[in-house]
Parts: C-alpha cells; structure tokens; sequence
C-alpha cells in the first residue's frame, strides 16, 4: 500500500524468511558460521535454537543459497509431523529423488546410495529439518539412525535441526542420549542488541530500495527495542505498521510518536505491561 509514496521496490518489513534481508547482527554472523563449519567439516549433527521470530529460517534460507552455489545438494523438511515413512520420502524428494518404493527399508537404501554417490563426487549433502521442537522423539530416533550411513572415515550428510529453545529440552532427555551425543555443534540464536536495531532497519529499507529519504530517528529506534526485546520479527511488525502510519500522514521522518501509536494499535497489552511495571 505504502510503497509507492516511499519509493520502495518491495515491502522492507515483511516477515516471511526472505534470506535476501538477511542482516548480519553479531548473533546471526556467529549462527551462519557455526553452520558452515560444520557442514564443511562434516560434523553430522547441528542444532540451531532460537525463540520465535529470531530469524532461525531466514539463516537457513540463505544458508541453502550459499549451498547451492557451490554445488552441494540441500534439503529442507519444514513439517514436523511426518511419520517415519513421510519423512524418508520427504527427503529423497526434495533431494531431486523419485521414492521407487513405499518400504521403509528400500528408501533408507535408495537415499544410502544416492549419498554414496555423492560422495564419490567428492559432493557434500545437507539435510535441514525446521521446528525440530516438535518432532516426536521417536522419529528424532529414526532421524538419529539416518545418521548411520557413513563411511569408515566420514558422514555421509549433515543434519541440521533447527527449532525453538524446546528443542534443547528434548535433546537434553534421558530419552533421546545418544542423539545427544551425537550432536557436535549447538548454537543459540540471540535477540538483536539494543546498538543494532537502527542497523537492522536501516539495512531492509535499504535493500528494498529506499533512497535514503526514509529515516526512523534515534527515539523511535529505542522504543522498537524496548518493546520488540531485539526479536527480528516484533522489529518488523512495528516498522512496516509505523511506515504505514507515516504514509497516511503523509511523513518520511518515522519518529517516536509514530512509533508508539503503531505499536499501541497492533498491541495495547504491551503497554498495559509496562505501565504496571512502572508503578
């Protein structure tokens, strides 16, 4: 609606997980490190936690980006409630793979080749399961068994299990020890810091094509952060109602007057929160 009176090419602050705005915050450079490390090192198990919003999707999009242009094969199973059968044929799809059977077995050996194969290419592959926090622990133990095709020196393909803070609960279970033990690398995705949200909004307006003529002042930048405690998409929603705001006034210059009202219209209980802390 409004991107026509700000002269953007496309809307800044969307929240779907468009690795394109991906910005670099200290967390996220650390998270799309660790991931790379280990899919480079052939560690097997990753897990990448973070709370709602953090922007755990948007790293793997751009993670499967980077991949692809060095020719390493990827697959991303976004549904975590498939039955064991589901997910093996999940896998082999996304992968480019036609399942030639409804067994079980002859799948496991149809993707066991299919990797050897890739081996033998000298190809690494990568399997990246999101919202891991909600797979039953039994198919988290077929996912573990995956994990047995390797060779006498390295795995096959690395697993990267990605999900919310839930997921270190499930894995630090008696019933899920020795996925645990297999798990080689873990990595906590963090909120922004409070000297990186005018960064960050800076960053997608510039990507979405602002000329610099849109300007959030330093005020409305440090109510974003108190009420969006960094988390990425909370960033979002408040920039793209308080760009709409500014829109229907007619304003480039988004202050902290904007902002509150934004804020207020798309949630009232926040405020009602902080007022009852500060009494």
């Amino acid at each position: 609606m409004y991107r026509e009176f700000y002269g953007l090419k496309e809307k800044p602050f969307n929240v779907t997980s468009d690795p394109n705005f991906l910005f670099f915050s200290r967390t996220h450079k650390e998270a799309f490190s660790h991931i790379l490390y280990g899919i480079k090192e052939r560690k097997g198990f990753i897990s990448i936690t973070g709370e709602i919003g953090a922007g755990k999707t948007t790293i793997c999009r751009a993670i499967i980006n980077q991949l692809d242009a060095h020719n390493i094969k990827s697959a991303f199973i976004f549904n975590p409630s498939l039955s064991g059968l589901q997910l093996l044929e999940a896998i082999l799809e996304d992968f480019g793979i036609k399942p030639k059977s409804s067994n079980k077995i002859d799948l496991f050996n149809q993707l066991n080749k299919f990797l050897i194969s890739e081996l033998s290419s000298n190809q690494n592959v990568v399997l990246i399961i999101d919202e891991a926090q909600n797979i039953r622990n039994n198919l988290l133990e077929e996912i573990r068994m995956l994990s047995n095709l390797e060779t006498e020196k390295e795995k096959l393909f690395q697993i990267i299990l990605v999900g919310q803070p839930q997921l270190n609960n499930k894995l630090n279970s008696s019933e899920l020890w020795q996925l645990r033990q297999r798990v080689a690398i873990r990595f906590h995705i963090k909120p922004l810091e409070k000297d990186e949200v005018g960064a960050y909004i800076n960053h997608r307006l510039k990507v979405a094509g602002s000329d610099g003529s849109i300007k959030f002042t330093d005020d409305a930048f440090e109510i974003i952060y108190k009420f969006s405690k960094g988390i990425p998409r909370l960033i979002n929603l408040f920039c793209d109602r308080s760009l709409l705001t500014g829109y229907v006034t007619e304003v480039r210059i988004i202050n902290h007057e904007i902002v509150t009202k934004s804020i207020k219209e798309l949630d009232k209980d926040c405020f009602k929160q902080e007022e009852l802390l500060a009494a």
